[in-house]
């Protein structure tokens, strides 16, 4: 049986290692429940951006008809997580007066208007633009201003863009394979809406979003979003350190990390042992759990303290009383708690999917945080979505310039 199309939300997870596809039913009471999943290895990613369109588009073609088997649905148009190293996110502020002494839908609008009014480079594209606190007449921590009285509206907001060729590229690949793009969301966004609770946003916490080709950083505050960062290191460089290191193929030593890798040696026995792979026909090597530790500690070691470097620039690394939460497919790693605790000096936990009905024991993993939070995200965002993305909405100019190119 065919579902209803109109309560069906589909996010799609582009990563350097694989494409996702997760589908999820809003039900009446606002419940999502997960009815679909379809994963694929990702061929024409790199480091979260687009490098083999004709590649991406067959690899987003085999999670999406593998989703749409399991849920019974069509899939048509999607939620797309976008993350990367041109992705950049700055602060800003707006001031209005307010016409009718009482803020009303309008008086928002103009203040976010006028908060991201920023010069921004010609390449660089607006994807979300978050607000922070709202401020009346010197009164702020505001979160919520419609209806409260005053003469003056300020609006601090957190913008964050990409790079114009990136999200076309992206768009484009959709396009080809058959779906239309509802929104883009940065993925350390998607991944927070999953796995954070309210009150580690009220407390202040950090997500780091541990990917294939890159480390997404999301930093919380009272209840919003102050500062993101992609970080242009991740899984993949452990697995070519292993590679490397042990002198086996790059699909072996995938596998050899999934099984047998540990972020911190001191947690490895010494008589434990692992089978490698050899290349060129050789045979097999027998060799100690803890050679392979030694060779993923210093990276691991390099990552956080990139995090770490990352965090004391902001100002904020004071301020994260909830601690961090690792996610990503990385976060499932032996001892990656324990490893960002001694460099971090903070309390960590993994972050997996939560709030969720259907297929919650499949995707209760850090592995699918970031589409399920799509999912979420756009069952939040339903009503917005076509209209920002729509050819006559705000977008307007870009789409136009965009459809002479797809």
């Amino acid at each position: 049986m065919v579902k209803k199309q109109d309560n069906i939300i589909v996010g799609l997870d582009l990563g350097t290692t694989k494409v996702c596809a997760i589908v999820g039913e809003v039900k009446e009471t606002g419940q999502v429940d997960i009815i679909g999943i379809g994963i694929s290895p990702s061929h024409g990613l790199k480091k979260g951006v687009v490098v083999n369109i004709d590649s991406t588009v067959e690899s987003i073609k085999k999670a999406v008809q593998e989703a749409e088997l399991m849920a019974g649905v069509e899939i048509n148009a999607v939620y797309v997580g976008i993350s990367g190293s041109h992705i950049k996110g700055i602060n800003s502020r707006g001031v209005v007066a307010i016409k009718n002494r009482e803020v009303g839908a309008t008086d928002v609008a103009r203040v976010i208007d006028a908060a991201r009014a920023v010069n921004i480079p010609m390449d660089q594209q607006i994807l979300h633009v978050l607000p922070q606190e709202f401020i009346i007449d010197d009164q702020d921590g505001i979160k919520e201003p419609h209806g409260m009285f005053g003469v003056r509206l300020e609006a601090k907001v957190h913008i964050i863009t990409g790079a114009v060729t990136s999200i076309q590229n992206i768009v484009r690949s959709c396009s080809r394979a058959g779906l239309s793009v509802n929104d883009l969301v940065l993925q350390p966004l998607a991944s927070s809406r999953a796995v954070l609770t309210t009150e580690e946003q009220d407390l202040g916490v950090a997500v780091v979003d541990i990917g294939g080709g890159t480390t997404d950083l999301a930093l919380f505050l009272e209840g919003s979003l102050w500062h993101t960062e992609v970080l242009p290191i991740g899984g993949n460089h452990l697995t070519n350190d292993i590679a490397i290191g042990l002198r086996t193929p790059a699909s072996e030593a995938e596998k050899i990390k999934i099984k047998f890798g540990c972020a911190l040696s001191s947690l490895v026995k010494h008589e434990e042992t692992l089978d490698v792979p050899s290349v060129g026909g050789r045979p097999p090597r027998q060799l100690s759990r803890q050679i392979l530790s030694e060779i993923i500690e210093p990276r691991v070691e390099e990552l956080f303290g990139m995090v770490q470097q990352k965090l004391k620039k902001t100002g904020f690394e004071d301020m994260f009383a909830s601690g961090i939460v690792l996610t990503g497919g990385t976060a499932l790693m032996e001892g990656i708690q324990e490893a960002a605790e001694r460099y971090l000096g903070l309390p960590i936990r993994r972050g997996a999917p939560r709030n969720i009905g259907g297929l919650m024991d499949v995707v209760n993993s850090p592995i699918y945080a970031t589409g399920v939070g799509l999912v979420l995200y756009g069952a939040e965002n339903q009503d917005e979505a076509p209209r920002k993305f729509s050819r006559g909405g705000m977008m307007n100019k870009f789409w136009k310039w965009l459809g002479e190119y797809i």
